[in-house]
C-alpha cells in the first residue's frame, strides 16, 4: 500500500493474505480524533479492493485497544454548531460503515481497555478476540452524551435488552461479560492473544477466499431480507459459487480427499 498514515500502520503477513492495521496513538490510549477516523476510513476503503486478502486484523499499540473519543476533539466539539456536530458524527458513521461492510472478515485483537467509540470499532468487526484483563464501557452517558452513532452496530451484537442497561449506566464491564452478551467471541490471557488470533487467521486461510467473502455478505444481508428476496439471493449465491473455479476446486478436493488448492485473486493486488 502506497499511502503513509500518521496515526496507524498497515503491515502484511501470511504471504500478503492478511493485513494488520494498528492504531498508533498509545500516548492517548489510541483515542479517536478526526485524523484517525479519516485514516481508518481511507485504509479500509483502499484495502477493500485487494483481492489477495483473506482478512484484516485490527488492533491497538500499547496497553489499550481504543479509549473512545480524544479529549481534545471533545473540547473542540463544545463550540461546534449543530451542523458541525452532524458533520463530525457522519464522518464517524462513514468509518464504521467502511469496516462493517469490508468485503472479507475483520478480526479485532482487543489488547486492552475499550471505551465509547472503541466499542463501536469492535462491534463492526467479524471476529473479536479480547485479552481477559480488558474492560469495556459505553461511557458516553458519563459525559452527558450517548453512544448514538455506534448504536446500530452494537444493537445487532448485544440486542435491546443489554443495550438498555449498558447504555444508560455507562458501567465498565469485563471481557468475560462482553463475551456473555455477544460483543466478544473469545477471551484469552494477554500472553495467549496472538496464538488465538493466529488460530482464527489459519481458519480463514483454509477457506476459499471468494467463499469467505460470500459468507460474510450472507451474514450481513440475509437477516434483513424478506422471504422471497432471501430465497432468490441465497439460491443465486450458492449457484455462483458452485460453478466458480474456486467452488469446483473445493468440491473436487473433497471428493478426492486432498487439500484444496485455491487460487489467489489478482484483483486489486497489494501495491509495492
Amino acid at each position: 500500500m502506497a499511502a503513509i498514515f500518521q496515526h496507524l500502520s498497515v503491515d502484511y503477513s501470511f504471504e500478503n493474505r492478511i493485513a494488520v492495521v494498528t492504531l498508533r496513538r498509545p500516548q492517548v490510549r489510541n483515542a479517536l480524533n478526526a485524523h484517525l477516523i479519516q485514516e481508518l476510513t481511507e485504509v479500509f476503503t483502499q484495502l477493500s479492493v485487494n483481492g489477495q486478502l483473506h482478512g484484516v486484523i485490527l488492533t491497538g499499540e500499547g496497553k489499550s485497544f481504543c479509549a473512545g473519543a480524544d479529549i481534545k476533539m471533545m473540547q473542540e466539539a463544545v463550540d461546534y454548531t449543530a451542523a458541525q456536530n452532524i458533520e463530525e458524527a457522519l464522518r464517524l458513521s462513514d468509518m464504521l460503515h467502511a469496516i462493517n461492510s469490508f468485503p472479507c472478515p475483520v478480526i479485532a485483537r482487543v489488547n486492552g481497555d475499550t471505551l465509547g467509540g472503541g466499542v463501536g470499532l469492535i462491534a463492526v468487526c467479524d471476529i473479536v478476540i479480547a485479552a481477559e484483563h480488558a474492560r469495556l464501557a459505553f461511557s458516553e452517558v458519563k459525559l452527558g452524551i450517548a453512544p448514538a452513532v455506534i448504536s446500530p452496530y452494537v444493537l445487532r451484537k448485544i440486542g435491546e435488552n443489554m443495550a438498555r442497561v449498558l447504555f444508560v449506566t455507562g458501567e465498565r464491564f469485563s471481557a468475560a461479560r462482553a463475551h456473555e452478551i455477544g460483543l466478544v467471541h473469545s477471551v484469552v490471557p494477554m500472553e495467549h492473544i496472538d496464538d488465538a488470533v493466529s488460530r482464527a487467521v489459519n481458519e480463514l486461510l483454509s477457506g476459499g477466499p471468494q467463499a469467505i467473502r460470500a459468507c460474510k455478505a450472507l451474514a450481513l444481508q440475509v437477516g434483513q431480507m424478506d422471504t422471497e428476496n432471501g430465497r432468490r439471493y441465497t439460491a443465486e449465491a450458492i449457484a455462483q459459487l458452485r460453478v466458480s473455479s474456486e467452488g469446483q476446486e473445493g468440491l473436487r478436493a473433497f471428493l478426492e480427499k486432498r487439500p484444496p488448492r485455491f487460487a489467489i485473486s489478482s484483483q486489486g493486488s497489494k501495491e509495492k
